[in-house]
């Protein structure tokens, strides 16, 4: 159903990866301090993730994995949708845990098992497909990116520290005698 949404509006998935890739590094710097939100923003992210490549489809008899390796293009809407898929969760637990790169290697992981689960289940009618693993891996690396980009757009432009927040004990008792 969803793949056959995105192949009648090709246009949708190229829009929403730049839009991921302009929008994303601004909005991640500005959640770098709101930790509490980006986590339930990546939360609903991951069930997303979850709701897309684990929700029952016509359920198949056979146990099988094609073994293909396409890089996206713009123009295989499902590979890019498949990368797109994967840079929000990468880029707000990068963000959150300050740790991208490891969050793209968990992300990775995560979308190896979500591929075996396909594969070897076949009562949920998924496909598995290396191609997806590939493209999931791909867009886990972009967002990593993106949330290291986010990380150091927070810290080359200078904040506001909400009162009694400053980071040495000096700066807290100057923000305390005012």
């Amino acid at each position: 159903m969803t793949t056959t949404f995105l192949v009648a509006h090709p246009w949708l998935t190229t829009l929403v990866f730049w839009t991921l890739v302009v929008v994303g590094p601004v909005a991640g710097s500005w959640l770098v301090d709101r930790r509490r939100a980006t986590l339930v923003l990546a939360l609903v992210s991951v069930l997303g993730v979850l709701a897309l490549t684990m929700g029952p489809s016509t359920p198949r008899d056979t146990v099988t994995c094609a073994q293909e390796w396409s890089l996206p293009t713009f123009g295989a809407v499902e590979l890019v949708a498949n990368v797109v898929l994967f840079v929000p969760p990468v880029l707000l637990l990068g963000v959150a845990l300050r740790r991208p790169l490891a969050v793209a290697l968990v992300a990775s992981v995560g979308s190896a098992a979500l591929e075996a689960i396909q594969a070897l289940a076949p009562v949920l009618g998924r496909a598995c497909s290396t191609d997806d693993w590939l493209s999931n891996t791909l867009g886990a690396a972009l967002g990593a990116v993106l949330a290291a980009i986010a990380l150091r757009l927070h810290h080359r432009v200078p904040h506001e520290r909400p009162s009694g927040t400053a980071r040495n004990p000096e700066a807290r008792e100057r923000t305390r005698q005012r």
